[in-house]
């Protein structure tokens, strides 16, 4: 089965993930600058989230590069993977309505691991299907942000019951580490 459908079914919810977050910036009942102030935790948190469903679409897109057929498994992982990504309206309306307060934090950060565990689970569907020496594999390597990406994760979800600001520093910080072009992929396939 060739790759195009899954796709195009995954640029899909991904664009629908992103037209739901920005729905939920809703016009301001005043004209005055301090009528949009209350947006203003609504809008940094919908800015996260464009920015991490922005990687994971980028890097979806450059993993299905690598991609020569699907199998049940990697539509099963990809469906996987959708599943989650969808919930990060709901977890990002969350943290901005209640200001980044602790408790959406958390689920926020939980939401952040499950996308991560669930695109790992993706890629290893990918190479088991296509071998170890396939170009995915050789791509990512020893993939450290892929591994180092949980761990942040889970550490900024435990530092969210110390203080929430800390932990949504280690989910920026994520986002940093995987906004910064990772050219892995790119270079394997074109290694000019």
């Amino acid at each position: 089965m060739t790759k195009n459908r899954m796709e195009a079914f995954s640029d899909g919810v991904l664009a629908i993930v992103i037209t739901i977050m920005v729905l939920e910036l809703k016009v301001p009942h005043g004209g005055n600058w301090s009528d949009i102030q209350t947006l203003i935790p609504i809008f940094l948190s919908y800015i996260l989230s464009f920015v991490y469903i922005g990687i994971y679409w980028n890097n979806h897109h450059h993993m299905l590069h690598t991609v020569h057929h699907v199998s049940g498994r990697i539509l099963w992982a990809n469906l996987h993977l959708l599943f989650w990504l969808s919930l990060i309206p709901f977890t990002t309306g969350w943290l901005g309505e209640n200001q980044f307060g602790q408790n959406p934090a958390i689920l926020y950060g939980i939401n952040l691991l499950t996308c991560a565990f669930a695109y790992e689970l993706l890629q290893a569907a990918i190479i088991k299907d296509h071998g170890t020496e396939s170009t995915l594999k050789k791509a990512v390597g020893s993939d450290w942000k892929g591994k180092l990406s949980p761990i942040l994760y889970v550490a900024g979800i435990l530092l969210c019951f110390v203080n929430q600001w800390i932990g949504m520093a280690l989910y920026v910080a994520v986002a940093v580490i995987w906004f910064i072009p990772d050219k892995r992929i790119e270079k394997t396939l074109d290694p000019a």
